[in-house]
C-alpha cells in the first residue's frame, strides 16, 4: 500500500512538472491586406497571441520568408496570462501583383514553431527606372539591401540573387568584399554600363559554416576599388542553419541523445552590485548517442559563456559555466534568456531563462 501511494504521488509531481510549459495561443494566424496602392508604401498589421500556459514564455525569433516582410515582436519573457505581439510590415515597393508571404514564429511553448500568413494584392503605380530600384549605394542602385537566406539544411547550400542597376552615365565595376569563408558573392556583370542591369548572386554553404542557428552576416559592396565600409554600403544577409530530424532511420531515433535539464527557470538569486557571480547549469543526456550543444546564442553583454559548445556523451552530465557582471547594472531585478541549439530531436533547440536581483 504504501509503495502503491509513493508510485502514485511520483506519477502525480511528474505529470505537474511535465505540465509547466507555455502555451502560444494567436487571436488569428493570418491577414489579407486586400488592395495596397504601391506608391502608398509600406503596410503593416499586428499578429496578437496570449500565453495561456502556466510557465513564462519567449520568443526567440520571428522569420519572415522574404526581405520584402520586417517582422518585429515582443522581446521579453511572457508571463501566464498576459499577451504579447508580432508586427509584420510589408513593402510594396517593386511588387506589383498578388502577394502570399509566410512568417514563422520560433518560441519554448510546447507549439514551438507558428506560421502567420499575410496577403493581398500590390497595385503598381507608373514608375520611371529609378523608382523601380529606389535605393541608392552611390552610382548603383538597389531593390534591397537585405537578404533573405532563410532555413538551410546543414550540409547543403542555398542561393539568392540580388537585383542591381548603374545609375551613372559612367562604366561602374562592382565587387564584395568582407565575405564570411562560408558565403560567395558572383557580380554579373562585374562592370555594368551606364543605366545597365546585373545581379549579385549570393551563396552560403553550409559544409564550410561553423554555427548552427540563426545567423546574421553584414558584407560591403565596392564601386571602382573604393572602399567605404559604412551603412550605405553594406548589404545583410540573414540566414538559419538547421537540421533535418525527418530523415533519421528507426535506428537512429532508438539512439538519439535526450536533453534533459532540472529546470528552464534559472534563480540566480542576488548579485552584489558591482560584483560577478557564476552559475552553473546542468545538462544532462539520458539518450544513447553524444549529445551536442551546438550552439548557445547569447544576446545579453553582461552574461559571459565559459563554453559555448558542448559534448555529452549518453548517460553522463555536464555543466554550462557563465559569469554575471552586474557592474553596469543599475539595481533592480532583471530576466535575461539563452537560446540552446542541440542534435536532440525533440529538443533542437530550448530557452533558458535567468533572473536575478541586483543591490547594494
Amino acid at each position: 500500500m504504501k509503495k502503491t501511494s509513493l508510485l502514485f504521488i511520483a506519477m502525480a509531481l511528474s505529470t505537474i512538472l511535465f505540465a509547466q510549459k507555455p502555451v502560444i495561443a494567436f487571436d488569428i494566424t493570418s491577414h489579407d491586406f486586400g488592395k495596397i496602392e504601391e506608391e502608398e508604401g509600406k503596410a503593416t498589421f499586428v499578429f496578437n497571441f496570449t500565453n495561456k500556459g502556466n510557465a513564462p514564455m519567449v520568443v526567440s525569433r520571428v522569420q519572415a520568408s522574404c526581405g520584402c516582410t520586417t517582422p518585429t515582436w515582443t522581446k521579453e519573457p511572457i508571463e501566464p496570462g498576459r499577451k504579447g505581439s508580432i508586427t509584420v510590415t510589408y513593402n510594396p515597393v517593386g511588387r506589383p501583383g498578388a502577394f502570399s508571404k509566410s512568417i514563422a514564429v520560433y518560441s519554448n511553448a510546447s507549439e514551438e514553431q507558428v506560421n502567420l500568413m499575410i496577403r493581398g494584392e500590390v497595385i503598381p503605380k507608373v514608375t520611371s527606372d529609378n523608382e523601380s530600384m529606389p535605393l541608392v549605394m552611390g552610382d548603383l542602385r538597389l531593390k534591397n539591401k537585405i537578404v533573405q537566406m532563410n532555413n538551410i539544411e546543414k550540409g547543403k547550400s542555398q542561393v539568392r540573387v540580388l537585383e542591381i542597376q548603374n545609375g551613372s552615365n559612367n562604366d561602374v565595376r562592382t565587387t564584395i568584399e568582407s565575405l564570411p569563408s562560408y558565403i560567395t558573392a558572383v557580380v554579373t556583370p562585374d562592370v555594368l554600363k551606364p543605366k545597365a542591369e546585373g545581379k549579385i548572386t549570393f551563396t552560403l554553404n553550409t559544409k564550410v559554416c561553423p554555427t548552427w542557428g540563426p545567423l546574421m552576416d553584414d558584407v560591403y559592396v565596392v564601386l571602382n576599388g573604393q572602399r567605404k565600409y559604412n551603412d550605405e554600403y553594406k548589404v545583410t544577409l540573414y540566414s538559419n542553419v538547421i537540421e533535418d530530424f525527418s530523415k533519421l532511420t528507426p535506428d537512429q531515433k532508438r539512439k538519439a541523445p535526450i536533453l534533459e535539464v532540472p529546470t528552464r527557470t534559472i534563480e540566480v538569486g542576488v548579485i552584489k552590485k558591482g560584483s560577478k557571480k557564476n552559475v552553473k547549469y546542468r545538462i544532462s543526456n539520458k539518450g544513447i548517442n553524444p549529445l551536442e550543444i551546438r550552439r548557445i546564442v547569447n544576446n545579453n553583454r553582461e552574461i559571459a559563456l565559459h563554453q559555448p559548445r558542448l559534448t555529452v556523451a549518453g548517460g553522463k552530465s555536464a555543466f554550462i559555466s557563465m559569469d554575471i557582471d552586474s557592474k553596469n547594472l543599475p539595481e533592480g531585478d532583471y530576466k535575461k534568456t539563452l537560446t540552446i541549439q542541440t542534435n536532440d530531436p525533440d529538443n533542437s533547440f530550448i530557452i533558458a531563462i535567468l533572473n536575478w536581483k541586483v543591490q547594494k
